[in-house]
């Protein structure tokens, strides 16, 4: 439904110019970056693509919790005021990055562009990735586990009044942070929406072990800095598709300090229980794991610095539809076992 243009939305649409984007082909996305598996994502912006803001962002759970109406007047009136400043030459201009066209990965010209088909979003996303994968140039870790959920942190926005702080909880009340705050800025760099936050946010490194986040309490403006929680990168992947992203077929838990020691497992290895071992993994021939299985070894390593649950090292260490081994405990035996994760291609030809 369109906003009124008496109504107040519309006065506020009314100054600006929409331009929705059907075919990425011709965007610069070196420009206009952002994890590209939104629902919806706005750039606020001027003729000079001069970005003001960004609206949108996502949770797992859900494409559309933070997006809303009354934040998106928030955003709107916020981009006014944002205008006037850059007119009267109050923002500094923003260094432009390197230009990046969706013909420049090879993958994606070749299956998608070449073919004449629609080059759509999370295609762009998916082709880096496998472009990277080929290339030898991929971070798994930050390109898989993308936006991570600012709720790990501890902080619950009241998402219709936009980044004010509705609850602070865990390692953000341990760093100061209030209900009622609101976010102004993350490592420095200003922020007005939560689709700034959040880009932003999945712009730390993934070793990082804390984060200063700015917040506006009253008429005070506060530096805070929060220790990172441990796994603060990690999310659900369930909807995004990757193509490089191992599908295992199981679900499993990482095992307890005691439950590692019942089982004569390192104390700090990565161990983890199956809690749930998907059927169709027979007839794909990825696995002949069990629920009950714990597996505490993988391609004959049992420790990682990095995680302690199989499952993500597995994600993290294995390439999607190449063979590797896994040593499980099954009714208290020990025995390797063979697992080929499954590859997907959601929307996409082989490459």
């Amino acid at each position: 439904m369109q906003s009124p243009i008496e109504s107040p939305r519309g006065q506020l649409l009314s100054n600006y110019v929409l331009a929705r984007i059907v075919d990425m082909t011709p965007i610069d996305i070196g420009l206009f970056d952002y994890d590209r598996h939104n629902a919806v994502y706005i750039f606020l912006l001027n003729d000079d693509e001069h970005i003001y803001m960004r609206y949108g962002g996502r949770e797992p759970e859900s494409g559309e919790t933070y997006l809303n109406l009354d934040s998106l007047e928030i955003a709107l009136r916020l981009g006014l005021q944002q205008h006037a400043r850059y007119a009267e030459g109050q923002l500094p201009p923003q260094p432009r990055p390197r230009p990046l066209f969706s013909a420049d990965i090879p993958l994606l010209k070749e299956h998608e562009i070449d073919r004449g088909r629609c080059v759509e979003c999370h295609l762009i996303a998916d082709y880096q990735a496998q472009q990277g994968e080929l290339d030898g140039s991929l971070d798994k870790l930050s390109a898989i586990y993308r936006s991570p959920d600012i709720k790990n942190l501890g902080i619950h926005l009241e998402i219709p009044k936009g980044v004010l702080v509705k609850e602070a909880v865990g390692a953000a009340v341990e760093a100061g942070v209030q209900a009622g705050d609101t976010l102004a800025s993350i490592d420095g760099i200003p922020v007005l929406t939560f689709g700034d936050f959040l880009y932003h946010y999945d712009k730390t490194p993934r070793m990082a072990k804390t984060i200063d986040i700015g917040v506006k309490r009253g008429e005070q403006d506060l530096a805070l800095r929060v220790n990172l929680p441990e796994e603060w990168w990690r999310t659900d992947l369930y909807y995004r598709f990757w193509t490089v992203e191992p599908q295992l077929y199981f679900f499993a838990k990482p095992l307890t300090p005691d439950e590692k020691a019942a089982n004569g497992l390192k104390p700090e290895g990565f161990a983890s229980r199956i809690t749930e071992a998907d059927p169709g993994a027979i007839p794909l021939r990825v696995h002949d794991l069990k629920e009950g299985d714990i597996i505490f070894a993988v391609n004959g390593v049992e420790t990682d610095s990095f995680t302690h649950n199989a499952e993500v090292y597995m994600i993290l260490n294995l390439t999607s539809g190449k063979e590797a081994t896994v040593s499980i405990v099954r009714d208290g035996e020990r025995m390797d076992r063979l697992i080929t994760p499954y590859r997907q291609y959601y929307r996409k030809q082989k490459s």
